[in-house]
């Protein structure tokens, strides 16, 4: 394969020679299209028999499973703690303190009852003012619905009413705790993208509990439970007209934001990587959006768009993650491909690393000592990098491989290399985080195989200067890459869903990001 025959499968074809045509990045670019059959001029096929083959290539790929390029999952503690901030944004306590009680409680009732109507006239005559002192919202309930893909939002009500009437100088209190209940589902439209709604919202009488919180005389103790009784069904009623509008506003917004976080580009350099929300689903009670992603360039044009996969994307995450965010592998690797682009690093040996010009030129004795002798004290090493590190990403391990071309040259003054070397070798690579920052580095490498590709000398074995030229590798190229990659790839969903660290590491063809907690 190329010039280095037997690289590992699966990694990227490399790059031709010096003077070649790079090619860029690729994504799928091996995989045949999805649809469409073609016939060649040499073999044509019968009608029957292309529709025959069309139709079973048709089934095979719709049968096929698609991963997406990245998965962002909403657990219940990430859904409640920005719902609950989405209800404070939109004045729900003030809607509750707002609540038309002693209105509510005139509306005459369903059926016309004359001695139900005359008992509410005379309990209302005793009523100066009723309404809502103070109010609250509740720690919100996020759990899995009875129905499969819908999720169950209790939000829990709090609040104290006061009731003037003549008969008491002093305000009688009642203490009223109720509960908005409402189902999250993703809603489909044929006229845009489906998305999770919150709908059927509602109140029952069976979650209200109302008491008084001071007994004070017999009538005004009876005149409370009056009035107490008339609240029982009219309370429900007000948080489904009043309230659960603003709920529903409050996580269409709240969704609306999180679309808005998703689609922030991720720096990269002169560049940047962008993800968008292909669809969202429901699994007990986590929402989760399916990703995709887009390389940008430095004037934010898409230069390679990853969408849906057959590669197969199972990441099993942490049960109490508040979120986790997977990123594919071809996702990643095309971050670290606009980190570390191709390049040529050219250095003086004897000048930069005169140890190793020592050791190299004393290796080469071993093979020819005339050639040695050829080396001076401005003896160069050119190191070409064929191809961007390429990760293969494995739970708990990972990594980079990369094709390297290296010229040795005996002087600064030579136009053509003593002898060229082609490197195939690997690096650990190791995930770690700063903040919301995701950290990359290599550590050491070690050579997968190296062949002599061009000699200006008789042809020798490679092999003989291998723990030289893995040294030079070692102190020139790895702190070279290492230091294009301190920056880190700023992640800043992680600080704006409230958490100010997150856990990164490596799964199988992709990595995994969580909170900390």
């Amino acid at each position: 394969m190329g010039w280095l025959p037997g690289y590992k499968a699966g990694s990227p074809d490399p790059l031709p020679r010096q003077g070649g045509a790079a090619p860029g990045l690729r994504c799928d670019q091996d995989r045949p299209p999805a649809t469409g059959c073609s016939q060649t001029p040499e073999k044509m096929a019968g009608p029957w028999t292309l529709s025959l083959l069309c139709g079973l290539l048709a089934a095979t790929l719709a049968e096929a499973t698609l991963s997406p390029a990245a998965v962002l999952t909403l657990g219940p503690e990430v859904i409640k703690e920005q719902l609950t901030q989405k209800l404070e944004d939109h004045n729900a306590t003030t809607i509750l303190q707002q609540l038309p009680l002693l209105s509510a409680m005139r509306e005459k009732p369903a059926r016309n009852f004359p001695l139900l109507i005359n008992l509410m006239n005379t309990i209302l005559k005793s009523i100066i003012w009723l309404k809502v002192t103070s109010a609250s919202i509740l720690q919100l309930q996020v759990q899995p619905s009875t129905s499969y893909q819908e999720i169950m939002v209790k939000i829990p009500l709090n609040m104290v009413a006061g009731l003037n009437t003549p008969l008491v100088k002093t305000i009688v209190e009642f203490h009223m705790e109720s509960e908005a209940q409402a189902l999250v589902r993703v809603e489909r439209s044929d006229s845009g993208p489906s998305r999770p709604v919150l709908r059927e919202c509602s109140s029952s009488g069976s979650s209200l509990r109302i008491r008084l919180l001071h007994r004070l005389s017999i009538l005004v103790n009876s005149l409370a439970k009056k009035v107490m009784n008339l609240l029982v069904p009219a309370l429900p009623k007000m948080v489904k007209t009043e309230l659960c509008p603003v709920i529903e506003a409050a996580f269409d917004d709240m969704y609306a934001d999180l679309l808005k976080l998703v689609k922030v580009p991720i720096p990269l350099g002169p560049g940047g990587l962008q993800f968008d929300p292909l669809s969202p689903t429901i699994e007990k009670n986590v929402i989760q959006l399916n990703l995709e992603a887009k390389v940008l360039d430095s004037k934010g044009k898409v230069t390679i768009r990853f969408n849906s996969s057959e590669t197969s994307l199972t990441v099993p995450v942490p049960a109490n993650a508040a979120f986790s965010l997977i990123v594919r592998q071809d996702v990643v690797n095309a971050m670290v491909a606009t980190l570390l682009p191709s390049e040529k690093i050219v250095i003086l040996l004897d000048y930069v690393l005169p140890e190793l010009a020592r050791e190299l030129k004393s290796s080469l004795e071993k093979i020819s000592k005339q050639i040695a002798d050829r080396l001076d004290n401005t003896q160069m090493v050119e190191t070409v990098t064929q191809e961007v590190p390429y990760l293969h990403l494995t739970p708990g391990s990972t990594k980079a491989a990369q094709q390297i071309v290296m010229d040795i040259f005996a002087t600064n003054r030579d136009r053509r290399p003593l002898f060229t070397l082609g490197i195939e070798a690997n690096s650990e690579v190791q995930f770690y985080s700063e903040g919301d920052r995701l950290m990359l580095n290599f550590n050491g490498i070690s050579f997968d195989r190296i062949q002599l590709m061009n000699s200006d000398i008789d042809i020798f074995n490679p092999e003989l200067l291998k723990d030289v030229i893995s040294k030079i590798l070692q102190a020139e190229l790895l702190p070279n890459q290492n230091s294009k990659l301190r920056t880190g790839i700023p992640v800043s969903i992680v600080s704006a869903l409230g958490y100010e660290e997150a856990h990164w590491s490596s799964a199988q063809g992709a990595v995994l990001l969580i909170p900390y907690s």
